[in-house]
């Protein structure tokens, strides 16, 4: 086997953090093996703060989570703290969910995490990770969102600042095109494309949130808008539009929907409304209202990120949804995830036991793509397929998307 060390400019510094002694001295010759002499070693969590502390420089630390003291996650949050900038990876025997949580978390903290190993670790599963120690891209450090008050947003509506973007929604089965999902941007004169976490909260905690859908929906360049253009053009596209919880409390916006789809001329079928929760009901029954109105309107209605935010299996009963809408963070990456897969499988299985249609969000590349056919998903997007783009340009990603669909059928 070939050393590591002869194949970068220098051996990486390594710190190895375990309570067991005998895990250590096998850590350090396998190390050995790689190139790597005489890595730090520490019993405690303790003890290698205080010697980075001292002013010891260490490119790559493996620590065990499961250690008296100062455990792993505690140490995580340690090293988080004082800016570390190296790279980490996570050992330890503990269950393989604990061990993914662990790695998520270090991850929210903007460590540069290479990976999470099981007990035992493998010689090679060593050499993978110290070679991507020397090339592992720093992660972007946390900056301070830039806050916007309510009338900067309310002026920016009215201006006519905020534009539209989609993304496809393919056919599993066929790879057929069959819609679009829009997506809210902000033209800000100063500080340039906003995207909604920046401003959705803002303008429902100010009720700005009618204005806003209003303006996506029924702007001038608006979806409904849009979907007529496609539809003029020969692509009769299904557009879905999220709405907030707080758009649901006014007995007057079925009437507004259906009025403004038929002033445009597109068919209410044509349209989804992806309801996303992430406040909970202010008013149930007027939602239970508005939502049955506008099912009954033949209005599309998709239950948004399910799974996360306050969606609960009560409004799979109660509300008309039509569609299921999977979220990214149990989509990406299922196939090697066993408590992801699970987490698929069952919401598939809800789907179709309630007659739903099930979309994945977040399908990010092949395994996703091949693992959610083989699940038996009816519609997925994702970065994989396409990322949001303006209107104008779906005509020539159609195209490319129609020369690679054949491949992606088998």
């Amino acid at each position: 086997m070939t050393p590591i060390a002869e194949n970068t400019a220098a051996s990486p510094r390594v710190m190895l953090v375990d309570d067991e002694p005998f895990q250590l001295k096998l850590l350090t010759r396998q190390l050995a093996l790689l190139g790597v002499d005489q890595p730090c070693a520490c019993e405690q969590a303790a003890e290698a703060l205080e010697r980075m502390a001292a002013g010891e420089v260490f490119d790559l630390i493996l620590c065990d989570l499961q250690m008296p003291g100062m455990d792993g996650v505690e140490f995580i949050r340690h090293l988080a703290g004082m800016g570390w900038s190296g790279s980490l990876v996570l050992v330890s025997g503990e269950d393989t969910r604990i061990l993914a949580t662990a790695e998520r978390l270090a991850q929210a903290h903007a460590l540069r995490v290479l990976g999470a190993l099981h007990k035992p670790v493998s010689t090679d599963q060593l050499r993978l990770a110290l070679a991507a120690s020397t090339s592992a891209p720093r992660p972007e450090p946390h900056r301070a969102a830039i806050a916007y008050s309510a009338q900067e947003l309310a002026e920016g509506i009215a201006a006519g600042q905020l534009f539209n973007v989609y993304q496809p929604k393919v056919d599993l089965a066929t790879g057929r095109v069959v819609g679009v999902e829009c997506l809210v941007r902000w033209q800000h004169p100063r500080d340039g494309v906003v995207f909604p976490d920046r401003f959705i909260g803002l303008a429902e905690d100010h009720g700005l949130i009618d204005a806003l859908t209003r303006a996506v929906l029924a702007g001038p360049q608006g979806a409904l808008q849009q979907a007529r253009a496609w539809q003029d053009a020969g692509l009769p596209l299904q557009v879905a539009v999220n709405v907030s919880m707080d758009n649901l409390t006014s007995l007057s916006f079925p009437g507004f929907v259906i009025d403004e789809a038929q002033r445009v001329g597109v068919p209410p079928s044509r349209l989804v409304l992806e309801v996303t929760e992430t406040r909970l009901m202010t008013d149930p029954l007027a939602t239970l209202d508005i939502l049955t109105r506008l099912r009954l309107k033949r209005v599309a209605l998709a239950i948004d990120d399910f799974g996360t935010g306050h969606s609960s299996l009560s409004q799979l009963r109660d509300i008309p949804f039509d569609e299921l809408k999977i979220d990214r963070s149990f989509v990406h990456g299922a196939r090697g995830n066993e408590a992801q897969r699970a987490i698929v499988n069952a919401s598939l299985a809800m789907g179709r036991q309630l007659n739903m249609r099930t979309v994945a969000e977040g399908v990010e590349n092949e395994d996703d793509w091949f693992f959610l056919r083989g699940a038996g998903c009816d519609l997925a997007q994702g970065y994989f397929i396409a990322r949001p783009m303006p209107p104008a340009q779906l005509l020539s990603w159609l195209a490319e998307w129609e020369a690679r669909r054949g491949g992606l059928m088998a």
